[in-house]
């Protein structure tokens, strides 16, 4: 358990946040007050849109789903941080320069621009939902470990707690606040999975015996095509869709370049984030990796028992570090949740305020946008944590509960998104109906999963099919559906700016040294391919 000390690292390191969030929150911009507190003033570097692209996406489930994944001997699950550092690749060449020459505050704003308004109402409400289910409930519910396991204090308590104190600061201080917080904790949070890596080997006689002692499982990133749970074909061609939507056109993470100053500031923050990515595989999940090692070779120091593997980070921090370092890892996953919770806050504020609210008050002044957007995420927190029970019954592994409920709203919003801006035949009407048809298809199978039971023939199949299957599946229908339709009506109505369709006249040049960095990108996710 914590002393002393541990607690006053983690309390200085509240202070820490509570300061770097009001002092960088005050600073205002030119731009106005809107676009200061919901995008920051539109004048963010790359470091910081970097590392809030990386913070932000690193929230408590992947600290300790990612560990107890490493820990089961699934390290293939660290597929999904290398194909991260790809997908960012495509947000900084293709995206970012439509995003930013259409001057939009949010996602659902790009799709009235290319489709309709249909199309901006729908994206909104399916991302709050999206919210709810796949990053406030999912945060908060691996925070349940943490608490429990090394703090000893009531989940519910606790929780209620690190989420009243991350809403303080994302209310008052806004986007800024959130992406300052966001590069403090990506360096609280990389220094202490590094410390806790460390300390780890350090008590199992080094990587000798980290080998000795784990499975050829725990060292390969590829599983064969029959695997249920990971298998190579879904890595490869169903993963990335969900990647596209996460890393592409989800508000959660995009808005970290709408904020910033320029195409090519955004493009290198989006790499500078792919960079970051490549962290995870050694750093979150190798901590698992040793409890694992630790549990074989002396179970008398550290044993799992009924915990499961998914408590293998918060046994590693109670069983090898000294006191001080305990708090400072304490403060790494406190971090992880609170960049989270404090990202989601605030996209969810920007999304209700400008695509519901704004939308019934269009001549609502920057000061009613602000207070709407301040006032806008209690409701969502609330069904964010009534979620929670539910994430149980869905298909197994916390970190697996995450991208499998991905991969049942993703596709269609990824095949709206990617053949809309690549093809200029492609309208409103086909975007409907892929959008409707795709939710159909995905909510169906979610609901029958969650309700359990036997199904047989068509059903077993459909609802039992690998996750990252049924994602590339639910793709390719979307995307027959979205050609044929705008097809077959090519009167619907559609975008009036060619800006927002691929073209050589729309290409936006790449620097030399954005070139460089992009190969060299693609080079270390091959390399690691090659070698894990």
């Amino acid at each position: 358990m914590l002393n002393t000390t541990d607690y006053i690292v983690v309390a200085l390191y509240f202070v820490a946040v509570f300061v770097i969030a009001f002092r960088s929150g005050s600073k205002k911009s030119e731009n106005g007050e809107a676009a200061d507190y919901f995008l920051g003033g539109r004048n963010l570097g790359w470091f910081v849109i970097g590392a809030s692209l990386f913070a932000s996406n690193i929230g408590s489930e992947h600290l300790v789903g990612l560990a107890g994944q490493g820990a089961s001997g699934e390290l293939v699950a660290g597929q999904f941080e290398l194909l991260a550092s790809l997908i960012l690749i495509v947000l900084g060449w293709v995206f970012v320069p439509f995003y930013l020459r259409s001057g939009v505050f949010t996602m659902p704003e790009f799709l009235e621009k290319r489709y309709n308004g249909w199309a901006r109402t729908y994206l909104s409400y399916v991302s709050i939902v999206a919210y709810v289910l796949t990053k406030i409930s999912v945060t908060i519910f691996a925070g349940a470990i943490v608490f429990t396991a090394l703090l000893g204090i009531d989940f519910w308590t606790g929780a209620i707690f690190i989420v009243v104190a991350t809403g303080i600061y994302t209310v008052f201080g806004g986007f800024k606040a959130v992406v300052y917080t966001d590069m403090m904790q990506m360096f609280v949070l990389v220094g202490g999975s590094v410390i806790l890596t460390i300390f780890g080997l350090n008590h199992l006689g080094g990587v000798g015996e980290l080998v000795a002692y784990t499975t050829e499982d725990h060292w390969s990133l590829w599983r064969p095509m029959s695997d249920t749970d990971y298998p190579w074909t879904g890595i490869m061609f169903g993963a990335p869709i969900l990647g596209v939507w996460y890393w592409c056109t989800d508000q959660f993470i995009v808005q970290r370049v709408l904020a910033a100053k320029d195409v090519d500031t955004a493009r290198k923050g989006a790499l500078f984030g792919g960079y970051l990515k490549l962290l995870p595989l050694f750093i979150f999940m190798m901590p698992g990796v040793v409890a694992f090692a630790l549990a074989e070779k002396n179970p008398e120091l550290l044993s799992f028992g009924t915990s499961g593997y998914d408590a293998a980070l918060p046994l590693m921090v109670k069983t090898v570090l000294p006191t001080g370092l305990k708090g400072l890892v304490v403060a790494g996953l406190l971090a992880a949740l609170m960049s989270s919770l404090s990202s989601v806050f605030n996209s969810t504020s920007t999304l209700i305020t400008f695509d519901i609210y704004k939308k019934y008050r269009p001549e609502a002044s920057d000061k009613e946008l602000v207070n709407a957007g301040r006032i806008s995420t209690i409701a969502l927190v609330a069904l964010g944590i009534a979620w929670i029970p539910l994430m149980q019954a869905i298909e197994g592994g916390l970190f697996q509960q995450l991208q499998s409920i991905q991969a049942y709203i993703s596709p269609p919003i990824a095949a709206a998104f990617l053949l809309g801006i690549f093809f200029k035949k492609i309208n409103s009407a086909g975007a409907k109906w892929a959008l409707i048809s795709g939710a159909i298809l995905g909510v169906g199978r979610l609901s029958m999963e969650v309700a359990g039971g036997e199904y047989t023939g068509f059903l077993g199949w459909y609802v039992g099919m690998n996750f990252l299957h049924f994602a590339l599946l639910l793709f390719a229908i979307c995307s027959v559906i979205l050609i044929v339709v705008s097809l077959a009506k090519p009167e619907a109505e559609t975008y009036d700016d060619a800006s927002l369709v691929w073209s050589k006249d729309t290409r936006v040049p790449m620097s030399s040294i954005t070139r460089a960095l992009t190969f060299l990108l693609v080079l270390c996710v091959i390399t690691l391919w090659v070698v894990f």
